[in-house]
């Protein structure tokens, strides 16, 4: 099926995506902020530029988009259009997304991701339970947490899984 915009448009509408400062990870943001907890953003120094890090804790916290990173959800689709692009370009992104947990954990950094879908659709989680799962998270030793929309919570080394 032929897209219904005209690449322009299409292409006006995809350059206005942020890749920081997003909703949802501005969500996130304040949620912990009002727990008391007190992080930095974007980090140029650390793997990946993670969306929140936390010194204290030894934690890096990554917001992720569904769509941009091929997670296996219900707010994920293939685009109809352009599919080599788009397997080439979301693929890249989750090979990149392994390299950067792989290289924060040989860092000695615990990281967690929060997935869109654990906060939007059908499968979202009540926000406040998936804060307290988070500060829950970061205040204890596992290396790793991933939270979905699929699932409360999955912890453990994190390499090489999301």
């Amino acid at each position: 099926m032929a897209d219904i915009v005209s690449r322009e448009k299409r292409s006006q509408m995809m350059s206005g995506i942020r890749g920081t400062n997003t909703k949802p990870e501005i969500l996130i943001r304040k949620a912990l902020h009002a727990e008391g907890f007190r992080f930095r953003l974007h980090d140029t120094r650390l793997p990946g530029k993670p969306d929140l890090f936390l010194p204290k804790y030894r934690a890096v916290i990554m917001v992720q988009g569904c769509f941009w990173h091929g997670h296996d959800c219900n707010l994920f689709k293939w685009p109809k259009t352009r599919t080599d692009f788009w397997q080439k370009k979301i693929g890249s992104n989750r090979m990149r997304d392994t390299l950067v947990r792989k290289e924060l954990d040989d860092l000695g950094w615990r990281v967690a991701e929060i997935w869109e879908c654990a906060l939007k659709g059908r499968t979202r989680h009540p926000f406040e339970e998936l804060i307290g799962a988070v500060t829950s998270w970061l205040k204890s030793d596992n290396p790793y947490a991933c939270f979905t929309g699929n699932n409360r919570e999955r912890v453990g080394s994190g390499i090489g899984t999301h």
